[in-house]
């Protein structure tokens, strides 16, 4: 998993549903967030569905899409989130390098 998508994964996590929403959070463009969130949902890590129309009139705008993370999705945020953990482990547990002559 790249960090792009585990990025999404986390920002879906936290609360942020829609795309936009998704793109300001991650401080990532569109061109890269919503090929990620197709992907995402086709791989199973997401589902979707579309807000009411009720809400989107309410709000003067167009239906957003609304994305969560499925069992699969969360599974592999877990994941991902593990190995970062464990890379931050090596990185601050990385002990000098030797010094002398080879």
């Amino acid at each position: 998993m790249t960090q792009i998508t585990a990025l999404i994964l986390r920002a879906i996590s936290a609360g942020y549903q829609y795309g936009f929403d998704i793109m300001e959070a991650c401080q990532l463009p569109s061109g890269t967030v919503y090929p990620a969130l197709r992907r995402l949902e086709k791989a199973g890590y997401l589902a979707s569905s579309w807000e009411s129309t009720a809400a989107a009139q309410a709000a003067a705008r167009p239906r957003r899409k609304i994305y969560e993370l499925t069992t699969d999705g969360t599974t592999a945020l877990h994941a991902a989130e593990r190995r970062l953990a464990e890379a931050r482990r090596l990185l601050r547990d990385l002990p000098p390098a030797p010094t002398g002559e080879a």
